[in-house]
């Protein structure tokens, strides 16, 4: 939902990566920004509407990006998105930080706008295997995101380390840095960032896939 510079840049990075977009704007100017190759569906309509949120297929989508100007607005399509039709890949673009804060409380992954970047989102949206962060100079180590089974909310940070190769370095938690400790456990909407050697990334990410009981 939302077609300004960051709708229109990320619809076209999702359709680039091989997935249907459906871009929901309440001016029909705004599909401009896509450009002439775009081949994905534009809905004009408001974009918490439920029939202007089923026009665009919401019953079958993956994910949902509220991405509009207005705070309120995004908010409300996100909780729609997520609470009545179920998406699991949810998230909203928020302005003010504090408020962001209360809607990640809420389940609703916030990125505020200072932060905000195309490969942000998509990585909330469309979280598919690990996101690289920094590399040492010998290629060997890396910093990296990697997604978790939703079991291991719950569960001991220090659990991670038992099952995958790897080593927790931090935690993001409502926008925040935190190194976890031993009492640390992970909680729903925390990005679990690891440090690994690169020939053991994908054993980690096929062992954090699942669930710890099954690792």
């Amino acid at each position: 939902m939302g077609c300004g510079r960051v709708g229109s840049g990320l619809a076209t990075a999702l359709e680039a990566a091989g997935h249907s977009v459906c871009v929901i704007d309440q001016s029909r100017e705004a599909f401009r920004r896509l450009g002439a190759d775009f081949k994905g569906k534009t809905i004009t309509g408001v974009g918490f509407d439920r029939d202007t949120l089923l026009e665009a297929g919401i019953e079958k989508a993956d994910a949902f990006a509220a991405v509009s100007s207005g705070d309120n607005s995004n908010i409300l399509a996100a909780r729609v998105a997520r609470e009545t039709y179920g998406i699991a890949n949810v998230v909203a673009r928020i302005y003010d930080p504090e408020r962001a804060e209360i809607y990640q409380r809420l389940g609703i992954p916030t990125v505020a706008t200072v932060l905000w970047t195309t490969d942000q989102i998509i990585r909330r949206i469309a979280p598919e295997g690990s996101h690289s962060e920094w590399q040492d100079a010998s290629g060997i180590v890396s910093l990296v995101e990697v997604p978790l089974h939703s079991d291991w909310f719950g569960k001991p940070a220090s659990l991670i380390e038992k099952i995958a190769p790897a080593r927790v370095a931090l935690i993001t938690r409502l926008g925040e840095g935190m190194v976890p400790t031993q009492s640390t456990v992970v909680q729903e909407g925390d990005i679990v960032h690891l440090i690994i050697r690169n020939d053991q990334i994908q054993i980690a990410e096929t062992a954090l896939a699942r669930s710890p009981e099954e690792a």
